[in-house]
């Protein structure tokens, strides 16, 4: 069940500045590294990726926790600072920092309730749980199935495509790359509990194995699909 603080409402004001934050934060993080940081040659290690990545979170885990019940307040501002340590401290780590900065800015910046906080600071402490996901709320497990999801679909094949490049391979390991998505995108829609982020992932796949396919049937040297491949 969702946590009873309907009374709180973030507005779009206070959601844009949070948002702000977050984006400064990160990039903070990586100017203060002299050598550019762990991988950071990598786009999606860079503060640019990152922050999108969490705005891609955000509205994933808003449209799970609007069709589960959970909280999209609570859900939204979690997922916001979800990964704002993130370039900053191992990933081991960055959850409990990430609650850390989440509680500070919230209680020297906004006015919220404080199970409104705590309840943001546990979703973050908690959106890296490897276990069953049903022991979480439902704000946290919203967080969460959108953390999963977010690499799943189209932006997750055009990311490993990317990740071809920097690796020197050439475009025949293209539909090898892209099963790597799908194998990672069954993975996701096995551990995700709710019907909304099951439908999420199903859609996202469907367009992944819609483009292997083409793939393998437009690239000479790579075998077509079977009549009966899914």
């Amino acid at each position: 069940m969702g946590v009873e603080i309907r009374e709180t409402s973030v507005s779009d004001e206070e959601f844009t500045a949070m948002e702000r934050f977050v984006r400064d934060y990160l990039e903070a993080s990586v100017a203060s590294e002299a050598d550019g940081g762990r991988m950071r040659w990598y786009p999606w290690h860079s503060a640019e990726y990152r922050f999108n990545h969490i705005r891609n979170v955000v509205e994933l885990a808003a449209e799970i926790a609007g069709g589960e019940g959970a909280d999209t307040d609570v859900t939204r501002v979690a997922a916001l600072f979800h990964d704002v340590a993130k370039l900053e401290v191992d990933q081991d780590e960055h959850a409990a920092a990430g609650a850390r900065i989440a509680r500070e800015y919230l209680t020297a910046h906004t006015e919220y309730p404080e199970a409104f906080v705590d309840q943001v600071c546990r979703s973050v402490r908690e959106h890296s749980h490897q276990g069953d996901l049903a022991e979480l709320s439902l704000e946290t497990q919203s967080l969460v199935e959108a953390d999963l999801l977010d690499k799943v679909g189209a932006n997750g094949a055009v990311l490993m495509l990317l990740r071809m490049g920097y690796e020197s391979r050439t475009h025949m390991d293209a539909s090898t790359m892209v099963g790597r998505v799908l194998e990672r995108g069954e993975e996701a829609r096995a551990r995700v509990r709710s019907r909304t982020a099951r439908d999420i992932a199903h859609r996202r796949l469907t367009r992944v194995r819609w483009f292997k396919d083409w793939l393998e049937t437009e690239m000479a040297g790579v075998d077509p699909p079977s009549e009966d491949s899914e």
